[in-house]
C-alpha cells in the first residue's frame, strides 16, 4: 500500500511493556499482553486465532482512535488489504488508511501520530496512508496494488458513512474499469510466477508470492469482485486456509515476518501444525497450491473469453445482426465422438452420455490435448460426476486414447491437471495417489514425483520417432518412478506396480513384460555408462542380459534420455548423452550377434479365410473392388454379448493395379474413418479361375468412425470405384473439407521419420514410416510411393495412440528389391513429402 504523510517508516524491536504514543500514553487495553497470550496459548489456531487477533487489534485501534479524535465526523480509520480481510498472521503488516474529508491538516496529522506511534512502539509492521476520498481514488487509478488493497476495505473507527462511500466508489470504479484492470492484474500474476516459480513444486516455496500462493488467491477474489468472471469454488477456501495456517506456524516458529518456507524450518513448522513430518507438510502445501493455480487458470481463461466476446460483439452485430451474432459465437466444432470445441475449449457434445460411455473421459482428454485446447472445467466436472467406470482390463479404445493423451507433448500437462483437479486420474490409476504431490528432496529434481512423471512423458513424446513402439515408451515414461510412493528401492517396487497397471490397461503379456523391464531398469543405462568400464565385455553383457532384446533396448535408451531431461538441467549433458549412446551401440552389437527375434512385420501371412477367398473371386470376376464391413469379437467367446469388440473390420479385395493403396486410404479419410491397423498383400486365387489369374490385392483394415455412425458399405464401394477410375478427386475433396473445417492443431509433434530397414526381407525393400497420425496420412504416403515409381508388395499399418508406425514392402516395377541407393532416395523423398 502506498504510504502518504508517513512520519516513521521503520518499526522498532517489539517492546511488550510499552505501547504509548509520542507523549508516552499507555495503551488503554493491554493489547501487547493480550496479543502475546493469544499467540502462544495454544488454545486456538488457524481461522479462529486469525479472527481473534483481528478482533483484538480492531478493539485496540478503535480505542486509540476514540481517545485521540475529538470529533469523529469527516474522518475514519479503515483496514485494507490482508488486515481488511481479517487475515492477520502473527507477523502480518497492519494495512491502515486514515480517511478524511479535508479541512484542518494539522488536526489530521496529529491524529495520525497518535495512531501510528503506538503501533511502531510495539514493533509491529505498519503500512499506512492518510488521504481524502478523492486522493484515494486517484492513487488507486494510478496504482493497481493500492486498488486491490482497497477492495477489502473494512471500517474500524470514526465516520462509517465516509468509509461506506469509499467502498461504494472503489467497487464501482473496479467494475467499470474491469476490462482494462483485469489484464493488468493477470500480467502482475504472470510476472510473479516467472520470478518466484510455482509453489506446487518448490522445495523452499514462497507461500505468498509464488504461483498458486496467497497473492493469487487474493487476485481471484478481485476477479470475482469485478462481476466479470468467478473462480471455481470447490476446495478454494480450504486451500487458502491451509496456506494461511502454514504461514501462521512459520511466523511463530521463526519469530520473523517471512513467507518463505525454508528447508531448515519445515520440520518445526510441521510439528507446530501437528503433522507427521516435513514431507507431509509440503504435500499439503502443494495440494493447496495446485487448487489455487488451477482455479487461476480457469478464471483467467474465462476472463479472456468474456473480454474477447465483448470486443467482438459490436463487430459481429454490425456485420451479421444480433441474432446471427449470438449464433456465430456459439459455434461447436466436432473433435471426436462426443467431444466438441467451443469458445476455445474442448467440451462435451450435446448428445454425449458419459454414464453409457466409460471411454469418454479419455477420449475428451486425448482430443483436447491433440488439438492444443484446455478441457472445459464444466465438462471435466460433469465427467467426474457421471462417467461410468472403466472395466478392468480397459477396452482397446481406452488404451489407445490414453496413449494419444500421453503423446500430445506439452499440451498434455494442462489437460492432465484438469483431470487431476477433479479426481479422474486417481480413478483411472489408483496407484497414482501415492506419488501425487510427493516432494523430491534432491536439488537435481525440479518437480514433484507426479509432475516429473508427466514431464518425462512430455519429453518422451518428442522421441517417439526413434522407437518402433511409441505406446510402450509413453506408458513407461509415465510409470517409471511410480514406485517412489513405496518403501525400498523404487525401481523394484515400481516394477511390481507397473505390472499391475499394465494388466489393468489391457496390455498383453509380452507388452506387459517389456513395460516391467523398462520400469525396473530405467536407471540402468545412465548408471552403467557413467560408473562402469564400457570396454569391459562383462559390462555390456550385464546390460544385454537385463534388457534382452534390441527393441527393448531402443525403448530404454529413449526413456533414459526423457527421464534425465525431465529431471532438471543438472541431470543431463552432452557428455552423459555420449556415454549412454556409446553403451547402447555396444549392447545392440552384442544382442544382434544372437538370432534376432521376429520383427513386427516378419510373420508369414496366415492362410486366407473363406470370406477372403470369396471377396477375391468376386473382385477377379467383376474387375472391381469387393468389400465387407463386420464387427470383430475375440475368438474365445464370440457369442458373449459382454465381450469387448476388437473393432470394425473392413475387408477389401481389388485387382492389382497402380494406385490401390492411396485410393483406398483416401476414400477412408473422406468418410472420416480412423485407421487403427491395416495389412495389404497379394492373395493367391484358386486354380479353377484360370492357369495364371491376375493377382488380387487383399486389404484388411481395423477402423473406427471419428464421430457419428459408420458409412454404408455400398457408399464406400461406390467412392472406391470412382477413386480407382480417376473420377473422384480425393486430394481436392480432403482439401475442401479441411478449408471448411480446419483441424485444430496443438503443439507441434516430432517430425516424421522415414528409414530403410536393413536386411529386413530378401524379396522386397522395407521402408518404415513413423509419423503423427492425421486424416489422409496413408493417402499421402501411398501417393508419394506411387510417384516414386515403386510397387507396394505388402504393407503393415499400425496406429499407436497418435503415432503411426507403418512398414511398406516395396519393389521396383520388375518385382525386385530396390538398390540401396534408390531405397535411400525413395525414403528421403517420402520424408520430404510428409514434412511439406
Amino acid at each position: 500500500m502506498t504510504t502518504v504523510d508517513a512520519h516513521r517508516d521503520t518499526p522498532e524491536p517489539e517492546d511488550t511493556d510499552r505501547a504509548g504514543g509520542p507523549g508516552g500514553d499507555r495503551a488503554p487495553s493491554g493489547y501487547a499482553a493480550a496479543r502475546l497470550r493469544l499467540l502462544h496459548s495454544g488454545e486456538s489456531a488457524g481461522p479462529v486465532r486469525r479472527a481473534a487477533l483481528s478482533d483484538l487489534t480492531d478493539d485496540w485501534l478503535r480505542n486509540l482512535f476514540d481517545a485521540a479524535a475529538d470529533e469523529p465526523r469527516g474522518i475514519s480509520l479503515v483496514a485494507v488489504g490482508g488486515y481488511g480481510r481479517g487475515e492477520l498472521s502473527p507477523r502480518s503488516d497492519l494495512d491502515l488508511l486514515l480517511l478524511h474529508s479535508g479541512g484542518d491538516s494539522r488536526r489530521t496529522a496529529a491524529l495520525a501520530d497518535r495512531l501510528w506511534y503506538p503501533v511502531w512502539d510495539l514493533g509491529l509492521a505498519l503500512d499506512h496512508a492518510v488521504r481524502t476520498p478523492a486522493e484515494t481514488r486517484r492513487t488507486a487509478a494510478d496504482d493497481l496494488k493500492v486498488q486491490l488493497g482497497l477492495l477489502d476495505a473494512r471500517h474500524l473507527a470514526g465516520d462509517p458513512a465516509l468509509t461506506a462511500a469509499l467502498r461504494t466508489t472503489v467497487l464501482t470504479d473496479w467494475r467499470n474499469q474491469a476490462a482494462a484492470r483485469l489484464p493488468a492484474l493477470q500480467e502482475l500474476c504472470a510476472d510473479r510466477a516467472a520470478r518466484l516459480g510455482e509453489l506446487a513444486y518448490l522445495l523452499e516455496p514462497d507461500l505468498k508470492e509464488a504461483r498458486g500462493g496467497l497473492r493469487d488467491a487474493t487476485a481471484l477474489s478481485a476477479v470475482a469482485a469485478s462481476w466479470l468472471a468467478d473462480a471455481p469454488r470447490a476446495g478454494l477456501a480450504d486451500a487458502r486456509r491451509t496456506l494461511l495456517d502454514v504461514r501462521d506456524a512459520l511466523h511463530l516458529t521463526t519469530g520473523r515476518a517471512t513467507d518463505r518456507l525454508a528447508l531448515q524450518e519445515q520440520d518445526q513448522v510441521a510439528a507446530a501444525l501437528g503433522l507427521l513430518d516435513a514431507d507431509t507438510l509440503l504435500r499439503q502445501v502443494y495440494e493447496a497450491a495446485r487448487v489455487i493455480a488451477y482455479a487461476g487458470d480457469v478464471t483467467w481463461r474465462e476472463v479472456g473469453r468474456v473480454l474477447r466476446s465483448r470486443a467482438a460483439r459490436p463487430r459481429l452485430r454490425a456485420v451479421l445482426g444480433g441474432g446471427r451474432a449470438a449464433r456465430a459465437a456459439a459455434v461447436r466444432s466436432p473433435l471426436a465422438e462426443g467431444v466438441v470445441e467451443q469458445d476455445g475449449e474442448a467440451g462435451l457434445a450435446r448428445g454425449a452420455r458419459p454414464e453409457r460411455d466409460p471411454v469418454l473421459p479419455l477420449r475428451a482428454a486425448a482430443a483436447a490435448a491433440q488439438a492444443g485446447l484446455p478441457l472445459s472445467p464444466y465438462a471435466v466436472r460433469h465427467l467426474a460426476a457421471t462417467a461410468a467406470p472403466l472395466p478392468a482390463p480397459w477396452p482397446a479404445e481406452a488404451r489407445e486414447q490414453f496413449v494419444t493423451l500421453l503423446g500430445a507433448g506439452r499440451a498434455t500437462v494442462e489437460v492432465w491437471e484438469a483431470l487431476e483437479a477433479e479426481g479422474l486420474i486417481t480413478r483411472l490409476l489408483p496407484d497414482w495417489e501415492r506419488v501425487r504431490c510427493r516432494p523430491q528432496r534432491n536439488a537435481v529434481h525440479t518437480w514433484t514425483v507426479d509432475r516429473h512423471l508427466v514431464e518425462t512423458t512430455v519429453r518422451a513424446a518428442a522421441l517417439t520417432r526413434r522407437v518402433s513402439r511409441p505406446d510402450l515408451l509413453l506408458v513407461a515414461a509415465l510409470l517409471h518412478d511410480i514406485g517412489k510412493g513405496w518403501p525400498g528401492d523404487h525401481s523394484v517396487a515400481g516394477a511390481v506396480i507397473a505390472r499391475d497397471m499394465a494388466v489393468r490397461m489391457g496390455f498383453d503379456p509380452a507388452d506387459t513384460n517389456v513395460l516391467v523391464t523398462l520400469v525396473r531398469h530405467h536407471l540402468l543405462l545412465v548408471d552403467t555408462a557413467t560408473r562402469r568400464d564400457l570396454e569391459d565385455p562383462a559390462t555390456v553383457n550385464a546390460v544385454a542380459d537385463a534388457v534382452g532384446t534390441v527393441p527393448t533396448l531402443e525403448l530404454l535408451h529413449a526413456l533414459t534420455e526423457a527421464d534425465a531431461l525431465a529431471t532438471g538441467p543438472a541431470a543431463w549433458s552432452s557428455w552423459r548423452g555420449h556415454l549412454v549412446d556409446d553403451l547402447a551401440r555396444r549392447v545392440t552389437a552384442r544382442l544382434t550377434g544372437d538370432p534376432a527375434p521376429a520383427g513386427p512385420w516378419s510373420a508369414e501371412p496366415a492362410a486366407p479365410t473363406a470370406e477372403q477367398e470369396r471377396l477375391a473371386i468376386e473382385a477377379h470376376r467383376t474387375g472391381g473392388p469387393a468389400l465387407t464391413l463386420s464387427t470383430q469379437h475375440p475368438p474365445t467367446a464370440p457369442a458373449d454379448p459382454g465381450t469387448e469388440p476388437l473393432g470394425v473390420e473392413l475387408l477389401i479385395a481389388v485387382p492389382d493395379r497402380p494406385g490401390v493403396l492411396p485410393a483406398v486410404a483416401g476414400v477412408l479419410a473422406t468418410h472420416r474413418l480412423t485407421v487403427r491397423t491395416a495389412e495389404l498383400g497379394e492373395l493367391a486365387l484358386p486354380a479353377v479361375l484360370g492357369t495364371d489369374p491376375a493377382p488380387v490385392l487383399l486389404l484388411r483394415w481395423r477402423v473406427s468412425a471419428q464421430y457419428g455412425a459408420l458409412p454404408q458399405g455400398a457408399r464406400l464401394r461406390a467412392d472406391l470405384v470412382r477413386a480407382l477410375d480417376g473420377t473422384l478427386d480425393i486430394a481436392a475433396r480432403l482439401a475442401e473439407r479441411d478449408a471448411a473445417h480446419p483441424r485444430r492443431r496443438g503443439a507441434a509433434p516430432p517430425a516424421p521419420r522415414v528409414s530403410v530397414a536393413p536386411a529386413a526381407s530378401r524379396h522386397a525393400t522395407v521402408i518404415e514410416v513413423r509419423a503423427q497420425d492425421a486424416p489422409g496420412l496413408l493417402h499421402r504416403i501411398g501417393r508419394a510411393l506411387e510417384d516414386a515409381g515403386v510397387r507396394v508388395r505388402s504393407a503393415h499399418i499400425s496406429t499407436l495412440g497418435a503415432n503411426a508406425v507403418d512398414a511398406f514392402y516395396v519393389t521396383d516395377t520388375a518385382g525386385a528389391p530396390l538398390t540401396a541407393e534408390r531405397a535411400t532416395g525413395v525414403a528421403g523423398t517420402l520424408e520430404a513429402a510428409l514434412r511439406g
